[in-house]
């Protein structure tokens, strides 16, 4: 019988689909943006002699080199004001004194979508280029984004030194603006919805700074985020997935330092709402005590769901699985990432309860009319490209990492880690992530058209009549993968097919 979802045939859907999720311009290699060769100098050079180049050469940065031209360090116009001006440095000294070591590089066929995660990470305004570890350039905000109107730097430092919340109100707003150009001009998805999640991170982080300002000293605690944050997977709509761990200091019980933290927390949250994250519905938030644990507490709770696998253990373990560290120290998450791969490569029989509770989200398949249509009211004939879409690719990449150790928590970075260590064929890993990259850039373009049509109750729904025939073939064969991926679970776990 012939499966009327079957594409047609000689197409190379898979193919299409890495290409139209995939770059334009975010794809060049570095070395194509590089507009000058690099200025260099040596450590002994003095500051005075730096300065005179820069002016004269026009440029707002110096790479010191060794004898080698491996990069030293770099001096910017940033530097002159923060380290020579303001303190009134000698300009004889070397211009060593005052550089800044190590300086982080990149490699000239590293592409763009790489600096500029870089820069948003750091709030670099510039990036030292090399070529099998001797200098090869400098790439600038400017060379990486003469065509935005909003830099992802000046992005970036602007959230980083927002006096208030209103200001950090307007830098969400510029998030939004800064993903919609990085969408017209053709950046990877993966790359989008991490520059998001990144310049959200700093976003969250000078939230929890401007909180603190506002009371006492607290205890030490660490911000975690879960689900789709965790996993640098959010998009233009979403909403607030938290908690708080915390090493209680000697002689503190555990209710103690959550009673201190929680009215904190609570202005988090709240502020965290006013610039344009959700609330949790289902309260998954560090306001809540039960997402304000102690180091010990979370590792009795996890190990608690590993043994235990009730239907309620395995939906928590599918968000709070999915944790990274936001602001504070990362040793305590780093610590419940290694018990949670640690009892679940031990328990086999928990990888089968969360293998079959994946098979629960169906890819929207129709032997009928190709594609199976959900919805209610207004929604009805729709597809729920998050339930349906995503979650079987999220879900899926979540239960191959565990099985095979791989910490990574971001969908793609684990299929390409399941492949590495030999779990899966490397065809099966990139085509699965080529079409989670396509069905997650139509969940990008579904709440933009939903921002643009200023639709307040936004939600995760397409009408495939909304769709080009291409868009809706490639959409077919994305649900196609999304089944091979799940019947690989059901042979791997005995599964009934």
């Amino acid at each position: 019988m012939t499966d009327p979802a079957a594409p047609d045939e000689g197409a190379d859907l898979p193919s299409l689909a890495a290409r139209v999720g995939g770059d334009t311009s975010f794809a060049t290699p570095l070395h194509r943006l590089v507009q000058r060769p690099a200025v260099s100098c040596p450590l002994g050079t003095p500051i005075r002699e730096v300065l005179a180049a820069m002016h004269t050469q026009r440029i707002g940065s110096m790479v010191v080199v060794s004898e080698a031209q491996a990069p030293l360090g770099i001096f910017t116009l940033h530097d002159v004001l923060s380290r020579v001006a303001v303190p009134d440095l000698d300009q004889g000294q070397p211009v060593a004194a005052v550089m800044t070591a190590a300086p982080l590089t990149l490699s000239t066929d590293q592409l763009a979508q790489d600096a500029a995660l870089l820069m948003a990470a750091k709030g670099f305004g510039h990036v030292v280029l090399v070529d099998q570890g001797r200098l090869a350039g400098v790439l600038s905000e400017r060379d990486l984004f003469a065509l935005q109107r909003i830099g992802v730097v000046n992005l970036s430092r602007s959230i980083s030194l927002a006096p208030d919340l209103e200001a950090l109100r307007q830098r969400g707003g510029d998030i939004h603006r800064l993903a919609d150009q990085m969408l017209a001009q053709g950046a990877s998805v993966e790359h989008l919805t991490q520059l998001i999640a990144t310049l959200n991170d700093r976003l969250t982080v000078r939230v929890i700074e401007l909180c603190l300002g506002e009371g006492p000293g607290l205890p030490a605690f660490t911000w975690l985020a879960f689900g789709s944050e965790g996993r640098y997977e959010q998009t233009l709509r979403t909403d607030q997935d938290n908690g708080i761990v915390f090493v209680p200091p000697a002689g503190a019980k555990a209710d103690g330092v959550r009673e201190a933290l929680l009215p904190v927390a609570r202005r988090i949250n709240e502020a965290l709402a006013t610039c344009g994250f959700d609330l949790c519905p289902g309260n998954i938030m560090a306001s809540n005590p039960e997402c304000c644990l102690s180091l010990d507490e979370w590792h009795q709770r996890f190990a608690h769901w590993i043994e235990q696998g009730t239907p309620d253990h395995l939906l928590k373990a599918s968000i709070f699985f999915d944790l990274r560290p936001l602001w504070g120290d990362p040793g305590p998450a780093e610590a419940l990432r290694d018990l949670i791969l640690d009892k679940v490569a031990k328990n086999p029989r928990f990888r089968r309860q969360m293998a079959a509770n994946a098979l629960r989200a169906e890819p929207p398949l129709s032997l009928i009319q190709g594609f199976a249509l959900s919805g209610k009211g207004e929604r009805a004939g729709t597809i729920d490209l998050k339930l349906n879409g995503t979650t079987p690719f999220v879900d899926g990449a979540r239960i191959l990492a565990l099985t095979c150790g791989v910490r990574d928590t971001n969908t793609l970075a684990r299929l390409r880690g399941c492949a590495a260590r030999k779990l899966i064929p490397a065809d099966e890993a990139e085509a699965w992530g080529d079409a989670y990259a396509f069905i997650l850039l139509q969940r990008t373009r579904t709440h933009q058209a939903q921002q643009r049509a200023g639709r307040q109750a936004a939600d995760n729904r397409l009408d495939p009549d909304d769709l080009n025939e291409l868009d809706r073939r490639i959409l077919k064969e994305v649900f196609r993968q999304a089944r091979k991926l799940q019947s690989r679970l059901k042979l791997d776990y005995q599964l009934s097919l």
